[in-house]
C-alpha cells in the first residue's frame, strides 16, 4: 500500500491527502499539550475518544444548518473531511469567567457572564496565540467585515446547540474555541465551521458537583483525562454507558 501524503501535523492531529479532490483525511493523535506545548504527554486513547466526540458534534451541528468540513467517519482514529482554506483566528467563546478570561481580568472562575463573549485569538504558537480585536483581524487582511459578522453568527449557533445538548447531559459548557475555513462552491466563497469539536476544544463542567471534564484535568493535573472524556462520551452516548471500569482501549459505539 502507497504511504500518504502528510499535509500537516500539529499537537493533535494529522492532516493527509484524502481520496478525492478537495479532501483530507484527520487523524486523531493521543498527544495531550498545555500551555503553549510547555507541558506534553502521550494520553492513550485520547485520540480515538476525541475523533468519535468531534464526529457526534459535528454530526449535530450540520443536522440544524451549520456547514462543517466533516463528511463522514473512517475509523477509530481518522474522518474525511473537506479542505478548506482555514482563517487564522481562533473564535472563542465564553459564557463563564474561567481560564485566561478569569485570570486576565481577575474574575472568579464559574461567575456566569452578562451574555455569550466571542473573542478571537491570531493562530501563531510561537507568539502564544495572543488575543486581537476585530479592527485588527480586518486591518490585516485576515477576514473581512462580512466575514466577521457570518463568523461571530455562526459561533453563536453553535453555541446555543452545544449548551443545550450538554446541559441536557448534566454538563455546563463553560467555553469553547472553534476554527472557521473557506470554500469556494461555484466560485462563491463560503464559510465552514473546521478542525473539531471536542474536550480539547471546550470546558466543560459536571453542573452538580463543578468536576472538570475537559483538558484542564490534564493543565491542571487533577486526574486521568481518559476517564474524564469517557464520561463525556458515556453521557452524549456515544460510550456504552454500562462501563464501570476503563479499558485499556476505550469500546465505543459503532
Amino acid at each position: 500500500m502507497a504511504r500518504r501524503k502528510k499535509v500537516y501535523e500539529g499537537k493533535a492531529k494529522i492532516l493527509y491527502e484524502g481520496p478525492e479532490p478537495g479532501t483530507l483525511v484527520q487523524y486523531f493523535k493521543d498527544d495531550a499539550t498545555a500551555f503553549n506545548a510547555e507541558k506534553k504527554a502521550v494520553i492513550e486513547g485520547k485520540g480515538v475518544l476525541n475523533n468519535r466526540l468531534s464526529e457526534f458534534f459535528m454530526t449535530g451541528l450540520t443536522q440544524i444548518g451549520i456547514p462543517t468540513h466533516f463528511i463522514k467517519r473512517l475509523n477509530m482514529r481518522e474522518q474525511l473531511i473537506r479542505q478548506a482554506e482555514i482563517i487564522p483566528l481562533e473564535v472563542i467563546v465564553r459564557n463563564f469567567a474561567a481560564g485566561s478570561m478569569a485570570k486576565r481580568l481577575g474574575m472568579e472562575e464559574g461567575m456566569s457572564l452578562p451574555r455569550p463573549i466571542v473573542e478571537f485569538s491570531y493562530k501563531d504558537d510561537a507568539l502564544g496565540d495572543p488575543l486581537v480585536p476585530e479592527e485588527y483581524i480586518i486591518a490585516f487582511g485576515w477576514a473581512t467585515q462580512q466575514d466577521m459578522d457570518d463568523i461571530v453568527s455562526l459561533a453563536l449557533r453553535v453555541n446555543d446547540w452545544m449548551s443545550g445538548v450538554m446541559y441536557g447531559v448534566g454538563i455546563k459548557l463553560v467555553d469553547f474555541k472553534i476554527e472557521v475555513g473557506r470554500v469556494w462552491d461555484n466560485e462563491f466563497p463560503r464559510l465552514i465551521l473546521a478542525d473539531e469539536i471536542s474536550p480539547d476544544s471546550c470546558r466543560l463542567w459536571d453542573i452538580e458537583t463543578g468536576q472538570k471534564l475537559d483538558k484542564d484535568v490534564f493543565r491542571r493535573d487533577l486526574g486521568n483525562l481518559t476517564d474524564a472524556y469517557t464520561e463525556v462520551a458515556k453521557r452524549l452516548g456515544v460510550m456504552p454507558s454500562n462501563v464501570t471500569h476503563r479499558p485499556a482501549k476505550p469500546t465505543l459505539i459503532n
